[in-house]
């Protein structure tokens, strides 16, 4: 069994957070999630064990009361990525990918993933709408994420050129590509994230590659 942190962002696609939580916890594995706060908009914790969900208010709880930081009080972000031995980002929206790229970490989320050691697992599934998914942003940052763990990239200017690098480098970063389908929008084409099993497949193989 192992110890995922399963990162949630502001996709709507955020709404398939209890299914892949499931999904994930059915391997057996023990499963908490860190959602950013447009994340929180699609998808309703009630129910979950204590502990499961982490938030950004989590992360400075003396601050909701009022109080200053103590020297001992401990520092989330960093002890869930000694808790995790892989990081899950599912749905990995636009936003979040173009922080992740530049190494910006203003919450909890992608302070875990900017102190995250990168010798270890993580696995994203990206989602977003077709132009923005076409973007030539999202290009340049998929081609700098992948580079910051390790992969050689010839073509930087194709997408599917880096997803391929990616693949084939067999590191520790894993991208699930997008689908084709009807977003949310209403618009049809490549953007929506991959189907929940597809992620939970893909973060088995990862593991089992440590």
């Amino acid at each position: 069994m192992s110890n995922i942190l399963l990162g949630v962002t502001g996709s709507v696609a955020a709404i398939k957070t209890p299914e892949l939580l499931t999904a994930l916890r059915a391997r057996g594995h023990e499963v908490r999630v860190v959602a950013t706060r447009a994340a929180l908009y699609f998808f309703d914790p009630t129910g979950w064990p204590d502990g499961t969900l982490v938030t950004d208010d989590d992360e400075w709880p003396r601050r909701g009361a009022g109080e200053r930081y103590q020297r001992e009080d401990p520092v989330l972000h960093i002890e869930l990525r000694r808790w995790a031995d892989a990081l899950v980002i599912a749905p990995l929206d636009a936003n979040t990918l173009g922080k992740l790229a530049a190494g910006l970490a203003d919450n909890c989320l992608t302070c875990v993933a900017r102190a995250w050691d990168v010798r270890r697992p993580v696995i994203v599934a990206p989602a977003m709408n077709t132009h923005m998914w076409e973007h030539p942003a999202t290009r340049r940052q998929l081609a700098q994420l992948a580079a910051d763990y390790g992969v050689p990239i010839a073509q930087e200017n194709d997408v599917d050129a880096v997803l391929a690098a990616t693949q084939a480098h067999r590191g520790t970063l894993t991208i699930v590509p997008p689908q084709v389908k009807e977003l949310a929008c209403g618009d049809v084409g490549l953007g929506a994230m991959a189907d929940v099993e597809a992620i939970a497949l893909a973060m088995q193989a990862a593991l089992n590659s440590v």
